[in-house]
């Protein structure tokens, strides 16, 4: 098995130097962001803490979380802990309403980006001898870029395909010789599914590496994007309010995504008392970054539900390993890559006249692609209007979700009081996928 390693200066660290690393780049972010980013100040004031107050990694519990709500209360630059000057990129991603998180990166951040990026790639394969296809949309999205720097920094070619033209895609993997192709794990299940309409023995094409991302997926889906393309197909985690995707990869043992703890400090809470838990336990991921210049995060709470291992790797590798994520502590919805709150849908409903408040949205997986169906409630007037009237109001809400979520959806009206009310919290979401 092939095992270059990127950096094995900083991956392959004794623990209790990645310890000594770690507190000094937190402490020195703890100032940073103390200094410049009042909600910080106004958090840690609250709490009677300075960063002075931290002298140990254990420490770190004292700390306040930081969550998207904060996010959003600062829009859009109220986060920075630089002026907009020093500022060289920015990124967003979906938030809870329709403002969406704002990102920034200064210089040195794109540097640390890349060389984080270059690091889960070397470690699936990738080499300066490769073409890289992209196959993520590009655009405001962390997912495309954050691949595209991480292969130039290796070497290798990339081909800025971004997402669909199915066809097209295939071509250019022909054509280019593509070696690795990068994209949701959904849609290379689509790719496959078209080479073998078109006839094509996917031997013939010069695939060898897959990197996915941008979505939950099975053990199962690995082993049948593995045979249908001929290829190695690996995973890798990030989220746009950290940095992007460079958080952690798998190396070629496929035995958990390797977290760079030399700019994140992982740790795993109980998502209802917030208690961190020790080692091995399944909870909520949390994330510090300790290298991040422009928008730092302190204790960030991802809401995803993992555990992490700290057992050093067959492939050398000290950092400790984090399990494909195993759902959500919250009500966010991964469709297509894309983040979904029910939240949001809710927003553009009941802004329009003639929808009740009652809907509910059902997720299912047709083929390889998610599809997402909003069963909305609407008055009598509405639901025995002619089929003509019915149809223009169906597509105007269809038209209105979309904008705001940046993903196709299904609307499928219903008739008042056909939705199950329940005690408490309602059941907004039916997830029939099976992943």
């Amino acid at each position: 098995m092939q095992n270059i390693i990127w950096d094995p200066q900083h991956e392959c660290m004794l623990r209790d130097e990645i310890g000594q690393l770690q507190l000094e780049r937190l402490q020195a972010t703890l100032n940073r962001a103390y200094k410049n980013v009042t909600c910080y100040r106004t958090k840690f004031n609250g709490l009677g803490i300075v960063p002075e107050d931290i002298t140990s990694l254990s420490d770190l519990a004292k700390l306040p979380f930081t969550t998207k709500e904060d996010l959003r209360l600062n829009y859009p630059y109220g986060m920075f802990a630089v002026p907009l000057r020093e500022v060289v990129r920015i990124h967003s991603s979906s938030g809870t309403t329709g403002k969406p998180t704002v990102v920034g990166y200064t210089k040195n951040d794109l540097k640390t980006w890349s060389n984080l990026v270059a690091r889960f790639m070397t470690a699936a394969g990738v080499t300066h001898d490769d073409v890289v296809q992209i196959a993520f949309g590009y655009g405001l999205f962390t997912g495309a870029f954050g691949l595209h720097y991480g292969s130039e920094t290796i070497g290798a070619a990339v081909i800025p395909m971004s997402g669909g033209n199915t066809e097209k895609q295939i071509m250019i993997m022909q054509d280019y010789k593509s070696t690795v192709l990068v994209c949701t794990p959904s849609y290379a299940v689509t790719i496959a599914d078209r080479i073998e309409k078109l006839g094509i023995d996917p031997k013939t094409l010069s695939l060898k590496v897959g990197l996915f991302g941008g979505e939950p997926w099975s053990e199962s889906m690995r082993r049948e994007i593995e045979s249908r393309l001929s290829i190695s197909a690996t995973d890798n985690y990030g989220l746009s309010e950290v940095i992007g995707p460079g958080v952690a990869g798998e190396c070629g043992y496929k035995c958990g995504m390797h977290i760079f703890e030399d700019a994140f400090i992982p740790e795993i809470i109980d998502p209802e008392t917030c208690a961190v838990l020790p080692p091995g336990s399944v909870g909520e991921l949390v994330l510090t970054t300790i290298s991040k210049e422009a928008f730092p995060m302190i204790r960030y709470r991802t809401r995803d539900i993992t555990s992490l291992d700290y057992d050093v790797c067959e492939c050398g590798r000290t950092m400790v390993r984090m399990k494909k994520t195993m759902g959500r502590s919250d009500d966010m919805l991964i469709i297509k890559g894309v983040n979904v709150f029910p939240s949001q849908i809710e927003e553009v409903l009941v802004a329009i006249e003639g929808c009740e408040p009652h809907y509910q949205l059902v997720v299912d997986r047709k083929g390889a692609m998610d599809v997402l169906e909003v069963c909305i409630e609407v008055t009598e007037h509405i639901f025995f209007d002619e089929m003509k009237k019915q149809r223009a109001f169906l597509e105007m809400v269809e038209k209105k979700i979309d904008s705001v979520l940046g993903v196709g959806v299904t609307v499928k009206l219903v008739e008042p009081n056909s939705i199950p009310r329940n005690e408490g919290k309602a059941s907004r979401v039916i997830d029939k996928r099976r992943l």
